[in-house]
């Protein structure tokens, strides 16, 4: 909608609680007796990556060979970047820095560049300066310096602006500023950085004309982000969240805290694909934990998703919509083995979800597809059909257009996960007690080869996308086929459906 196991061994400059597992000062999230993290309701706060609170200093003096950059000589910054050779070193002293007083006065690295920040090093935009760090040098350093107050416009960002390959962003923080605090290139490494506070994206993950490969997000607090709440001000935008994804081929989201943002914690929105989405908590975001959009080949594994989606499924519910809005949504995302990837489904496994608003939900809308007037991603067309404009009558009623024209959810596998409902600490008496795999009635445009039943037909059974092995504490519902099909666990489990074999059903969480 937008444009617009195990664990790994820890990287040496991370902080030893950065990661939740991995370190072992918490426990797992994929461990089904483990309690809630950070700040759930039904527990003591616990070490996540809390990078905001007690981010860590960097060097008190310049190394040897840095350019010491003065913080009370105004643009000095910008200036000594542009005198200096490549592959330089520069240390920000103590203090606040600023740009010269024009809306495009900026830092643009050379290639190599290195930024390290003091301890107290800020780097402000005034409201003034639009962008922090642009232009399109790769392999790019930025450690320990707090990035505020610009104001990037509307699905552009301050770090990074032009999405250069290769940059490094750790143990930064970049919060308070409009749009975007920070964009990203291929291989771009984000680590141990609190992105928050900022007007509608933490990262903005997005190239113009370009797939951005091989990103790397880890340790980071993601929190508070949209201040500037765009759906309000653009209805249907499809553009907030604590970070979105936009034609991300490789990506490995892992150790992150993300809460408390407006609208999605997590958004993977077209064309995404070989996503790890492993070891995070996802808290308390208005919205979806994770959405993946139109995308492909992912696997969620081991996270914390804890009291998410109660702001914006009740908003929905108490308007009598009885879509099951999820904590996790996959909308018309599935396995594709053509599309090379980690894995060729996405699986969703040794997950703790509790006291969010709803479950998991399965969409497929069945008017979305290339060149269809209701495919939200105008222009754009599958992976497996690059031009839209082939997607149209008579090709697109025969194989392999009318297989391959459409994004499909599908080789979806959802196992060992824990389902924990207590209805008195979300405060809902329905709608927020669902797992789903349904479509709508295809009806849209005229001359669509989809119309009828046969999309929600094929999600539902033909597309295998199977639920199995997992527990379940509350009073959890089930919806097939489309709104209307609302299932007890028997039922779910029985013939037609077959789904959920092995899985365990308890009593009511709380009770």
């Amino acid at each position: 909608m937008g444009i617009k196991w195990r664990n790994r061994a820890l990287p040496a400059a991370l902080p030893a609680l950065v990661l939740l597992a991995a370190t072992g000062c918490v426990s797992s999230p994929g461990d089904p007796e483990a309690g809630p993290t950070a700040k759930s309701s039904t527990s003591g706060t616990r070490s996540v990556a809390r990078v905001c609170a007690k981010p860590e200093a960097g060097p008190a003096k310049a190394p040897a060979g840095a350019v010491t950059v003065d913080p009370s000589v105004t643009g000095d910054l910008a200036a000594k970047t542009k005198s200096s050779p490549p592959n330089t070193v520069f240390w920000l002293g103590p203090g606040k820095h600023k740009l010269e007083q024009d809306r495009y006065a900026q830092v643009i690295p050379k290639e190599g560049d290195t930024y390290l920040g003091a301890p107290g090093a800020v780097l402000d935009g005034g409201k003034t300066n639009q962008y922090a760090f642009g232009g399109g040098a790769r392999n790019v350093t930025i450690r320990y310096l707090t990035v505020e107050g610009f104001v990037a416009p509307q699905n552009e960002g301050v770090v990074n602006h032009d999405s250069a390959d290769g940059w490094v962003i750790e143990h930064a923080t970049i919060q308070r500023n409009s749009g975007a605090g920070l964009m990203a290139g291929a291989r771009q490494q984000v680590r141990a950085s609190c992105l928050r506070d900022n007007g509608q994206y933490g990262m903005n993950a997005y190239k113009t004309g370009d797939t951005v490969s091989g990103l790397v997000i880890e340790g980071n607090e993601i929190a508070a982000n949209n201040t500037d709440d765009w759906e309000r001000r653009q209805p249907g935008c499809g553009c907030t969240g604590g970070v979105k994804f936009w034609a991300v081929n490789g990506a490995d989201v892992r150790g992150n805290w993300v809460h408390d943002n407006r609208g999605p914690g997590l958004w993977a929105d077209t064309n995404n694909n070989d996503f790890r989405i492993e070891d995070n908590v996802l808290e308390a975001n208005d919205g979806a934990a994770l959405f993946y959009e139109t995308s492909y080949n992912a696997v969620i594994r081991n996270n914390k998703i804890l009291r998410n989606n109660w702001v914006e499924g009740r908003r929905y519910a108490e308007r009598g919509d009885n879509f099951p809005f999820a904590t996790i949504y996959l909308s018309e995302s599935g396995g594709e083995p053509r599309v090379r990837a980690r894995t060729d489904k996405i699986e969703i496994y040794r997950n703790v979800l509790e006291n969010n608003w709803n479950g998991i939900t399965l969409w497929e809308n069945a008017d979305r597809f290339c060149n269809s007037p209701a495919n939200t991603s105008s222009g754009v067309c599958t992976l497996l059909v690059r031009q839209s404009d082939r997607c149209a009558r008579p090709a697109i009623t025969t194989a392999p257009l009318y297989a391959d024209c459409r994004w499909k959810t599908q080789r979806v596998d959802i196992h060992d996960n824990r389902f924990v409902l207590d209805t008195s600490v979300v405060e809902c008496t329905v709608k927020c007690d669902r797992m789903a795999v349904l479509a709508n009635y295809g009806t849209y445009p005229d001359w669509s080869p989809y119309r009828g039943e046969q999309v929600a037909e094929s999600i539902t059974d033909k597309q295998h996308n199977r639920w199995h092995d997992n527990v379940y504490l509350g009073p959890w519902k089930f919806v097939a086929h489309d709104p209307s099909r609302v299932l007890e666990s028997g039922q779910w489990q029985g013939t037609p459906y077959r789904q959920d074999a092995g899985s365990t059903f308890g009593p009511r969480a709380g009770g």
